[in-house]
């Protein structure tokens, strides 16, 4: 069988997302997303993509998964699959497969983003990467609560993989306070990931509305988000603004962390 030059993917928790890409270039084509809950495992929903988009064996797989790497294997957090190269080689008759953190990947791809690609919060951002040293801080909320950093360092660039969305969520006003204390009669922990991620926004939406002693309408957090824009929903509308309250605590703080 003819093999294309390289496979890449992204697992999270929900959803993986599979790609073909060069190996000399940047960019990438046959992009499609498939649920986790579907397949059994990775090696089984990279089957299906290939037989879906009619594509050759790959040459080599990169895949960014959503867990520590423990080993050269991942247990992907929120989600049922087992990765490691070993298996995935040997499913795929494949020598090269590479397999590393979500945002240690993410933080990989920092340096090839375009003005294009970014929106600045707050200040505007550099149009180019400055050449001394310095460090960023990644995080972004799916499923969980990604994080990662990127240090410049020698002219290289250099990723920091880590766990960050687990820290404990330490609240900053007294509404967090009271939430904290209606997660902490659900969980043993609550981390910063029980409210910075789409389970996350579920939770802070439930907490507000027994808080208020109003009755309970489980809600997704698309839901939540949809109520919230259209402004019928008093509790949706908190809840956001208190879902990016404490992001903005818990990226600062990563920040603070990363000396970023």
């Amino acid at each position: 069988m003819a093999q294309s030059a390289l496979l890449i993917g992204d697992i999270g928790g929900t959803n993986a997302r599979f790609a073909l890409a060069d190996t000399d270039k940047v960019g990438f084509s046959g992009a499609l997303t498939l649920k986790c809950a579907d397949f059994a495992s990775a090696d089984a929903a990279i089957q299906h993509y290939l037989e879906q988009t009619s594509a050759a064996a790959p040459a080599v797989i990169c895949l960014a998964a959503a867990g520590p790497l423990i080993g050269d294997s991942i247990n992907v957090t929120n989600n049922h699959w087992s990765i490691s190269p070993q298996d995935i080689g040997s499913v795929f008759g494949i020598e090269s497969v590479r397999l590393l953190n979500d945002f240690e990947a993410l933080a990989y791809s920092i340096p090839f983003l375009g003005t294009h690609d970014s929106i600045a919060v707050g200040l505007p951002l550099p149009r180019e990467l400055p050449d001394d040293e310095f460090n960023i801080a990644v995080i972004g909320p799916g499923t969980g609560l990604g994080t990662a950093g990127l240090c410049r360092r020698g002219g290289l660039f250099i990723p920091i993989s880590g766990e960050g969305g687990h820290v404990g969520f330490a609240p900053e006003s007294q509404v967090q306070i009271e939430v904290l204390k209606v997660l902490r009669e659900r969980f043993e922990r609550v981390s910063a990931e029980r409210l910075v991620s789409g389970s996350g926004i579920e939770n802070i939406y439930n907490a507000l509305t027994l808080i208020h002693g109003e009755k309970r309408t489980q809600l997704t957090a698309a839901e939540v988000f949809a109520a919230a824009a259209a402004g019928n929903d008093p509790r949706a509308v908190e809840t956001i603004g208190l879902f990016f309250d404490v992001f903005g605590q818990v990226a600062g703080d990563l920040a603070l962390a990363l000396d970023a």
